[in-house]
């Protein structure tokens, strides 16, 4: 073992969950290597369209371009995708993989990873969630409940700051949270009518997102751009960039190491624990070992999976960890193809301020007090609304001074909601590897297979129509709905692969998000997952990752691992 390669913590991945277990393990006194495949990406200095105006961007900004939709054929579909942003996804020829069923795996390999562009909506899970599985007899039971969680809930809300609305629903908790944006007019005019006609059943709040009203520890407040994906010069939105590894370096303690994909973890045989990783150079493609007490693999989903599928040893045959055969399956991600448009023809003399980064959410209504008859969990939905501008003369033939006039006014308001519904675990959706296919790394091919089942499709209607409904009941006007299919990974929450479970016969990792048979390996990110309820997952594996981070060190000091 060489020494100079030997430090006390190895976290794989710099994105969500894996800045979160730098900054637990380094303010603990671990001395801590972060192993990021993607390149460097420094905050703010690394930012460069962040303050460029449309005109200052190749093609005005446009969506994608011809040779764009030939080097990121799955990642120019999204909707974040643009000149601006485009240099945070995966160059798709450069990382294939094998869709045995569509899937679009939505990437970016750099330092932060997927924290500098996702959506930022941070609810927190209830008891509703955590026990469905066992009520239900579905998948395994969750081996934590929210009296688990709530603390390091707590613990991480405190730290990232966010701000929104608290709903007083049972299965929404409350959150510590800043002052929401304000409501615009036809929002509040919906939120009116949603208490007269639902009888505080359905509501609207605004989301509990992680995008600061207010200055928090030394980061400043949203400046209403709506450019989050460019990443945030003001550090007004939560990312691993520019929160949790500046808290790292900040101890003294981290050493972040870009441009290096792990290959596998190493498991010494004779001590029966993994000792390291194996780690291949971006560039030059040597490989490296390096050596460490514990590890996190926190590389998202698909590639944590792939890292303990290729982790493979005497023991180990079938990747470490897999005693129970569950590596690989159980793959989820929500569905959000049901949910209306609509205008408003009213309240014409009312504006907005800014563009603001924020939603509106209406919270799940489905099987909580009453069972559904079609379909088992729920959906909640997020709303977005604004007034048409000069846009919507594009597709007309007119022209001349009364319509220049006509177009420079604002339009209509208009509203779109989706549901974000839940997935149901299937032992078929799942991913693996091809050994003898490896790119250019010796990093063997990922495949997926993944398919919405009947209770998703079933789902999806229902989102559809209570979309309706509530438009409807809200007054709009010109109200359609929508049930759009929907391709597996498109909402970007995969997750699954690794789970949590009570037994080591049907699950990978324990209570404390350790593999059951490796106990000095945590893994935190979305693969540890049981469920997928209905709320957007990111905050629950941030407060996974530091109780697992709290939990290792203790266990550390102790001795066991």
């Amino acid at each position: 073992m060489n020494e100079t390669n030997t430090v006390d913590a190895i976290v794989v991945g710099s994105g969500m969950s894996g800045g979160w277990a730098a900054k637990e393990l380094c303010e603990k006194g671990l001395k801590t290597l972060v192993l990021e495949r993607g390149v460097q990406l420094r905050h703010i200095e690394d930012y460069k369209t962040a303050l460029k105006n449309p005109w200052e961007l190749p093609h005005n900004n446009r969506t994608a371009t011809n040779a764009d939709r030939a080097a990121q054929p799955i990642q120019s579909t999204l909707y974040l995708y643009d000149q601006s942003t485009k240099q945070h996804f995966v160059d798709d020829r450069k990382y294939p993989y094998t869709q045995a069923q569509p899937f679009n795996w939505y990437r970016g390999y750099q330092v932060g990873g997927r924290s500098l562009m996702w959506a930022r909506h941070v609810f927190r899970y209830s008891d509703l969630d955590f026990e469905a599985n066992l009520k239900e007899g579905v998948g395994v039971d969750w081996p934590i409940r929210y009296a688990d969680i709530a603390p390091w809930y707590d613990h991480v809300e405190k730290f990232i700051g966010a701000s929104g609305e608290n709903s007083g629903l049972p299965q929404l908790p409350a959150q510590n949270l800043q002052p929401p944006f304000e409501m615009n007019a036809l929002e509040k005019h919906i939120k009116a009518r949603f208490a007269e006609k639902f009888d505080g059943e359905r509501k609207l709040i605004c989301s509990s997102t992680a995008v600061l009203s207010r200055e928090h520890n030394g980061r400043g407040p949203c400046r209403g751009r709506n450019q989050c994906a460019r990443g945030c010069p003001y550090s007004a939105y939560f990312s691993s960039n520019g929160v949790t590894l500046p808290a790292a370096a900040a101890t003294g303690n981290l050493t972040l190491r870009p441009d290096s994909v792990v290959h596998s973890l190493i498991y010494d045989e004779g001590r029966n624990k993994v000792t390291g990783v194996r780690v291949v150079d971006m560039e030059t493609k040597k490989t490296s070992e390096y050596f460490a007490r514990i590890v996190f693999l926190c590389a998202s989903t698909l590639n944590s999976t792939a890292i303990l599928l290729n982790s493979r040893s005497l023991r180990f045959p079938d990747g470490l960890g897999n005693d129970s055969g569950e590596l690989g399956h159980n793959l989820m991600d929500h569905h959000n193809g049901g949910g209306a448009t609509a205008s408003y023809s009213r309240l014409l003399d009312r504006y907005y301020r800014g563009r603001r980064s924020t939603s509106m959410y209406i919270p799940r209504f489905r099987n909580v007090a009453r069972k559904e008859p079609k379909f088992a969990r729920g959906y909640g939905y997020e709303v977005y609304t604004n007034r048409s501008s000069w846009t919507r003369g594009m597709d007309g033939a007119d022209f001349g001074a009364d319509f220049k006039n006509a177009i420079t006014r604002p339009g209509e308001w208009q509203l779109y909601t989706e549901g974000y519904g839940e997935t149901l675990p299937n032992h078929e959706n799942r991913v693996w590897i091809t050994t003898d296919d490896s790119d250019r790394w010796g990093i063997p091919r990922i495949n997926v297979s993944m398919q919405y089942g009947p209770n998703e499709k079933a789902m999806a209607q229902q989102m559809m129509d209570d979309a309706v409904e509530m438009c409807e009941a809200a007054g709009l006007e010109n109200v359609k709905g929508f049930n759009h299919p929907v391709t597996p990974g498109s909402v970007i929450h995969e997750m699954g692969t690794a789970r949590m479970g009570r037994d080591p016969k049907t699950s990978v990792l324990n209570a404390h998000n350790q593999i059951h048979s490796a106990p000095n390996v945590f893994v935190t990110d979305g693969s540890c997952m049981v469920s997928s309820p209905t709320q957007n997952p990111s905050l629950t594996y941030m407060a996974l990752t530091a109780r697992a981070a709290n939990y290792a060190v203790e266990q550390m000091k102790a001795g066991t691992i």
